[in-house]
C-alpha cells in the first residue's frame, strides 16, 4: 500500500511547511553541522558501548495506526534478528526506540527535530504517512541524518542522500493488475476513487485509465471521493449508472470495507478492484461483502520466493499471524539499515550514509522478493496481484506470471 496517507486540503499544507520552515531555522542556530550534506558533529556516541540506537518515528496511534504497528513488528523482528546473529559484528548491536506521531504533521516534525539533536541516536525509520514524511525529510537531510520510510510514496520524501524508501511505489506495480483484466475480458470500467491519498489519486486518475486505454477499455465513469465522504451510496450510484463492466474502488483502511458493503447493497455482485490499503485485515469488517476485491501489492504472504516464506515463517513464529505487507517492507528497512552500519563500519551518521550508497548499490534477497535492487532511494520489487475471499488473501500471480 504505497499510498499518501490522509493529505490535508492546503491550508494544513501550509501549516506544515510553515512548522517545517521553522524547525529547520531552529535546526540551522543549533546544530554544527552547517549544510545540507553534513551530520551532526561526533556522530553518534552509543557506538562506543557497543549499542546503535535508532527511533522509530511512526503512527502507532490514529487512523494510520494500523499500518504503523504492523510497520513495527516488522522492524522489531528484523533487528532481534540482526542481534541474534552478531550480524554488525565486534559485539554491536541495534536498539530501537518508539515516537508516536499520532498521525500529526507537526509531532512528526518535531520529534525528527528531537531525534536530530541527539547526538547518540545513529539513524531513523521514518513515518508510514506521506504527509508526516515529507515534513521529516528536509530536515533529516539538512541535519544530516539517516532516514529510511516505508509506504509514504509521494514525491519529497527521498529528497536526498540520507533518505530511503523500502517500498516501491504503487505506480510502478499497479500494471501488474494487466493480466487479470485481460482474462476477464472486460471493455469497460467505472472508477472511484479518494482524493486524500496523492497515490490513489495518480491510481485512478492517471494509471489505471492509462492501463484501461491500453488494453482497449472505456472509462465509463470517474468519481472522486474526500475526506468526509462517510457514505459511498452517491458514488456508487453514478458509478453503476454508467454501466461499466467492472468497478475500481480506490479507498484507504477503513473505507474500503464500507465502499464494498454498500457497492453489494447496490447490487453489484462483480470483481472489484483494489489497492493495497484493503490489507491488513481491512477488509474483515465487510464480511462476505469484501470477497471479489483484487489488487496488486509489492508483498504477499502466499508469494513463493524462498526469502519471502522464510520472513512468513519467522514473523508467525514470533507474532502467531501471517505478516501484512507493511510488515514485509518494514523488516527489509530494518535488513538495509544494518547492511549499511556493516558496510560503514560505524554508527557515526556520516559514514551510514555511505553505507547506504553502497548497501543501495547491489541486490539483496529479504521479505519482498529475491534480487533486490534500488534505484534513486527506493526499493524495487515484482510484486504480486491478490484476491480477498472474505477471510484472507490468496495469491492470483506473481508479476512474473506465476
Amino acid at each position: 500500500m504505497d499510498w499518501t496517507l490522509f493529505r490535508r486540503p492546503n491550508g494544513r499544507t501550509a501549516f506544515a511547511a510553515a512548522v517545517i520552515g521553522g524547525l529547520l531555522a531552529a535546526s540551522a542556530c543549533s546544530s554544527s553541522s552547517g549544510g545540507s550534506s553534513g551530520a551532526a558533529s561526533g556522530g553518534a556516541s552509543g557506538a562506543s558501548s557497543g549499542t546503535v540506537k535508532v527511533v522509530g518515528i511512526e503512527p502507532l496511534t490514529g487512523p494510520a495506526a494500523f499500518a504503523g504497528i504492523d510497520a513495527q513488528k516488522g522492524y522489531e523482528l528484523a533487528i532481534q534478528e540482526i542481534n541474534d546473529q552478531g550480524y554488525l559484528g565486534g559485539g554491536k548491536k541495534i536498539s530501537v526506540s518508539w515516537e508516536d506521531t499520532q498521525g500529526s504533521i507537526p509531532t512528526a516534525a518535531s520529534e525528527t527535530a528531537s531525534v536530530i539533536a541527539d547526538n547518540s541516536v545513529s539513524a531513523a525509520f521514518g513515518s508510514v504517512s506521506s504527509q508526516e514524511a515529507v515534513a521529516q525529510s528536509p530536515l533529516a537531510q539538512k541535519a544530516g541524518l539517516p532516514i529510511v520510510y516505508t509506504q509514504a510514496g509521494s514525491a519529497g520524501v527521498v529528497v536526498g542522500n540520507y533518505t530511503y524508501r523500502a517500498t516501491p511505489l504503487m505506480s510502478t506495480y499497479y500494471p501488474d493488475i494487466k493480466k487479470y483484466l485481460q482474462e476477464n475480458h472486460w471493455k469497460s470500467v467505472g472508477i472511484i476513487y479518494t482524493n486524500i491519498s496523492e497515490t490513489l489519486q495518480e491510481i485512478g486518475s492517471t494509471t489505471l485509465p492509462q492501463i484501461a486505454s491500453e488494453l482497449g477499455m472505456q472509462v465509463t465513469k470517474s468519481v472522486v471521493t474526500t475526506e468526509s465522504t462517510q457514505d459511498f451510496s452517491a458514488a456508487i450510484q453514478q458509478v453503476l449508472a454508467s454501466k461499466p463492466d467492472v468497478v475500481s474502488v480506490l479507498e484507504i483502511g477503513a473505507a474500503n470495507p464500507t465502499a464494498m458493503t454498500e457497492l453489494r447493497q447496490a447490487g453489484y455482485t462483480g470483481p472489484v478492484l483494489g489497492n493495497s490499503g484493503a490489507s491488513a485485515g481491512n477488509l474483515k469488517p465487510a464480511g462476505k461483502d469484501g470477497a471479489g476485491m483484487v489488487w496488486p501489492v509489492d508483498f504477499d504472504s502466499s508469494q513463493t520466493a524462498a526469502s519471502s516464506q522464510k520472513f512468513v515463517s519467522d514473523y508467525k513464529a514470533k507474532y502467531g499471524v501471517a505478516p501484512a505487507n507493511y510488515a514485509a517492507e518494514a523488516y527489509d528497512a530494518a535488513w538495509f539499515l544494518a547492511r549499511s552500519i556493516k558496510d560503514a563500519g560505524s554508527a557515526d551518521r556520516t559514514k551510514i550514509e555511505a553505507g547506504m550508497a553502497q548497501a543501495a548499490a547491489g541486490t539483496t534477497n529479504g521479505a519482498l522478493g529475491e534480487n533486490l535492487t534500488w534505484t534513486h532511494g527506493t526499493i524495487n520489487t515484482p510484486g504480486v496481484v491478490v484476491e480477498w475471499d472474505g477471510t484472507g488473501t490468496k495469491l492470483l500471480y506473481s508479476s512474473t506470471g506465476s
